[in-house]
């Protein structure tokens, strides 16, 4: 009678101690690196305040599973390495309940060795890279549209207005390769000669014997499969060396509104391409728009977007699974099927993104203008005489 009394105790501990109200549990904590600094801290800042506002509104409607959501990021000065060590520490040290993607692909690409080491669910908003989704691992998500596709829109383009010939140039990482790679080969399959490739290293800041070399090949088309920083270097320097394709388009920084105020009359004409835009038909665009500007005082770039919406499919994976279980949460975001303030969501087995589509900008007057896809298009494209 007593051993029996004793068991009841000890049961009765454990069901009280599991059955604690969610609110009691503490905040549900979601650890990141992100490129505060760096050669892609201008897109990672923008993908910075899009967890935060996802942070906000989650808290603003409860949370989730009746917690609080808190996020904890560290900065990963754009180095891969450095992501690999900070995501180490979130879930080894800092024991943080979930995580969420950094940016750019190959950081992504570092981390995920980490998160599938410890069967992580990671969304990763701004991985493009194909390849990071068909290694046969199990927890890592796509949101946003493939890298390879990213100037898709330029060449269609291209093609329609009559050129003929072509030239591509990358930062010899990984999201600027599959991008160059997947440029070359849409605009082979669709009829244009490609006259000139050259890949150059990150950080670079001086183009002028690229450009020389890309200008004495005289492209009707110029790719630059870009970040940021080299995006407005090769913008400019263009300009100063007299480099006038017909048409120029860039992958990263074309779409960000500081391109625009730095460069100003020179970013004219240049196409850009991008994941998100306020205009586009998806619930809610507008209106994160304008809480955005109202949380931070500039503009969102995709990023932002891509940031806040993956935020957002991670804790639809989490409220439908009804549980934190990695696991769990796995099937039901490769299960889920939805559109979002991003766009759309859907994923293949291996959690590559299938139904998100990218558009192309283009800088006309100081504004960015959507010249494609022709049923996504609020303008039409320019041409510089």
């Amino acid at each position: 009678m007593r051993l029996r009394s004793v068991v009841c105790l000890v049961l009765a501990a454990l069901v009280g101690a599991t059955s604690l109200p969610a609110a009691a549990q503490g905040p549900i904590r979601v650890g990141a690196s992100l490129s505060l600094t760096g050669t892609y801290a201008e897109p990672g800042r923008f993908q910075s305040e899009g967890y935060k506002l996802c942070e906000k509104d989650l808290n603003a409607k409860g949370g989730v599973l009746g917690r609080k959501v808190e996020f904890v990021v560290y900065d990963d000065q754009s180095m891969p390495a450095t992501g690999v060590r900070l995501y180490e520490k979130l879930i080894t040290e800092d024991k943080v309940d979930a995580v969420m993607g950094p940016y750019s692909s190959a950081i992504s690409e570092a981390a995920a060795n980490v998160t599938e080491k410890y069967k992580k669910v990671m969304v990763a908003p701004l991985a493009a890279t194909t390849s990071i989704f068909k290694k046969g691992r199990k927890y890592v998500f796509m949101i946003v549209s493939p890298a390879e596709v990213y100037l898709e829109g330029l060449v269609d383009i291209a093609i329609k207005r009559g050129y003929k010939t072509i030239a591509v140039i990358n930062e010899d990482t990984l999201f600027p390769k599959s991008s160059a790679t997947g440029t070359e080969e849409l605009a082979k399959k669709a009829g244009l000669r490609v006259v000139f490739t050259e890949a150059y290293p990150k950080g670079n800041q001086d183009f002028s014997g690229l450009l020389t070399k890309l200008k004495a090949a005289n492209p009707d088309v110029v790719a630059a499969a870009t970040y940021f920083d080299d995006a407005v270097a090769i913008a400019r320097q263009m300009r100063e060396l007299d480099v006038t394709p017909k048409m120029f388009g860039v992958t990263v920084g074309g779409d960000i509104p500081k391109f625009q105020e730095l460069l100003k009359q020179t970013a004219e004409y240049i196409y850009g391409s991008s994941q998100w835009e306020p205009s586009l038909p998806y619930p809610g665009a507008r209106e994160f728009h304008e809480a955005y500007v109202k949380e931070f005082k500039h503009e969102p770039s995709y990023h932002a977007a891509a940031g806040y919406g993956g935020c957002m499919i991670y804790a639809e994976g989490v409220k439908k699974a009804g549980t934190l279980d990695a696991d769990k949460v796995r099937e039901a975001l490769l299960a889920l099927k939805t559109r979002t303030v991003f766009g759309d969501y859907a994923v293949d087995k291996d959690g590559f993104q299938t139904a998100h589509r990218t558009v192309l900008l283009q800088w006309q007057e100081g504004k960015r203008v959507i010249v494609w896809p022709d049923e996504l298009a609020t303008g039409k494209p320019r041409f510089p005489r």
